[in-house]
């Protein structure tokens, strides 16, 4: 191949892969399109996945899109597609870029409709698939003993003192401890003194 028919950028399926890239890698920046997903593409068309992407010609590039758009086709198994039996159509189909999330998204809200116990899940932001949610998944707010710090009587409650909970209502609860340490120092300064006498 001479250099004129390299090109910088080659845009599959909507997708602008740099010419430099290794074809399999650069088939792999497509979304849906994993490692052996672009390996079997490239068996299947008897194309060299060790040279650079940008050396590809258009006859080669549209044959990549039609196997993309439609692997069943290129006799590819149903094992190695990612939407089996979709739910709307009961067709094997594989999902490609923007399709992957709108898909995900139709399906999460299907089962919120139906009420479904994966919709229930979804719905409180639990996880879904039967994992535990004893130590993990665990996000929001705290729940348990907070560390750090002195927890404050509550207000009115059995045995707080009605001044201490109004200075803690209006934020004087430091200004009232240090008049409390202060007499402890001074007892401790004027003992010793007695002794010495």
């Amino acid at each position: 191949m001479t250099a004129q028919e390299y090109r910088h950028i080659v845009r599959i399926v909507g997708n602008d892969i740099p010419g430099d890239k290794k074809i399999l890698l650069g088939l792999t920046q497509i979304r849906g399109i994993g490692y052996n997903f672009a390996n079997a593409i490239l068996d299947s068309l008897k194309i060299d996945s060790n040279t650079n992407i940008g050396y590809l010609s258009d006859s080669q590039v549209q044959s990549i899109e039609k196997i993309i758009s439609d692997p069943l086709s290129a006799s590819f198994p149903t094992w190695f597609v990612n939407r089996r039996k979709d739910v709307e159509t009961g067709k094997d189909m594989h999902l490609i870029t923007s399709d992957i999330e709108f898909t995900v998204r139709n399906d999460v809200e299907r089962e919120r409709l139906t009420g479904s116990w994966r919709g229930y899940r979804h719905m409180f932001g639990l996880k879904v698939r039967g994992q535990r949610t004893r130590t993990t998944g665990r996000k929001g707010g705290a729940v348990g003993v907070a560390k750090g710090g002195k927890v404050m009587p509550a207000k009115g409650g059995a045995g707080a003192p009605p001044a201490a909970g109004a200075a803690a209502a209006e934020g004087e609860a430091p200004a009232a401890a240090e008049v409390k340490e202060a007499p402890k120092e001074e007892k401790k300064e004027a003992a010793p003194a007695e002794k010495k006498e």
